[in-house]
């Protein structure tokens, strides 16, 4: 019979579809990349989806985030994305949790539970913190690594991160995973050099902060603000849902 997932099976076949149903998937971060990588899992028929993120829905996040439009603005994110993930797959499980990760609240996560852990978070040390508990639990992840400030979506590649060079993100998480002695974490990232932003006071953050009320972590918190496009981290969380799904399947060419 057909449903709305057919045309995937086609590809995949039914032991396939089953294994991406009986999946549970945690994604970490549910804004430009972790929106569309969200988006991708539901399209693909994934059972069960663990969303965290205490973040809601800016005005600044129409131009790159799937789940941010005019309606949604000061909504949270994690609603809205399990809004959306519902009505594109009604059997599916959406958890939701409006949290910032950290290691003092890393202890909520039961990763041995998932199938799958994205990280799609912007932090370096709750990035670090998703892929140790990751690696204890044996429980395979992949990591975001630096989206903003980047042009060229075709230069986006996926590798271990030892293998990794020019991303100044990526050079961190691979310095400190080093000391931590943790090895084999799969990433997605590019050797395009980041584009210096064009600081322009008249539509800065800085002097004209709109995040909705009750929002904790602000860009204004942050030491640089990004800059970013529709193209970008949209690519980058299409193609970290690709990996998981062949990853999934177990899927050979």
């Amino acid at each position: 019979m057909l449903n709305e997932f057919s045309r995937t099976e086609l590809l995949i076949g039914k032991e396939g579809m089953e294994k991406l149903a009986n999946s549970r998937i945690a994604i970490f971060g549910i804004g430009g990349v972790g929106g569309y990588t969200v988006e991708a899992l539901a399209r693909s028929g994934v059972g069960q989806l663990d969303l965290i993120d205490d973040d809601k829905v800016c005005l600044t996040n129409i131009n790159r985030q799937i789940i941010a439009t005019r309606s949604s603005v000061g909504k949270y994110k994690v609603d809205v994305a399990k809004e959306r993930i519902l009505d594109i797959n009604p059997k599916a499980i959406v958890n939701t949790y409006k949290m910032f990760y950290t290691p003092e609240n890393a202890d909520e996560f039961n990763f041995s539970s998932y199938n799958y852990v994205v990280d799609a978070i912007d932090t370096v040390v709750g990035k670090l913190e998703i892929i140790e508990r990751s690696k204890k639990a044996d429980v395979p992840v992949i990591s975001s690594m630096g989206a903003g400030n980047k042009m060229h979506p075709e230069m986006f590649e996926v590798a271990d991160i030892s293998k990794t060079s020019v991303c100044p993100l990526a050079k961190v998480i691979r310095q400190q995973l080093r000391k931590r002695k943790i090895k084999n974490v799969k990433v997605v990232y590019s050797k395009e050099t980041p584009i210096e932003p064009k600081e322009d006071m008249a539509i800065s953050c800085r002097n004209h902060c709109i995040c909705p009320p009750g929002t904790v972590h602000k860009c204004t918190n942050r030491r640089a603000i990004p800059g970013s496009n529709a193209f970008v981290p949209s690519v980058v969380g299409l193609i970290i849902a690709g990996e998981v799904i062949k990853d999934l399947i177990e899927y050979k060419d």
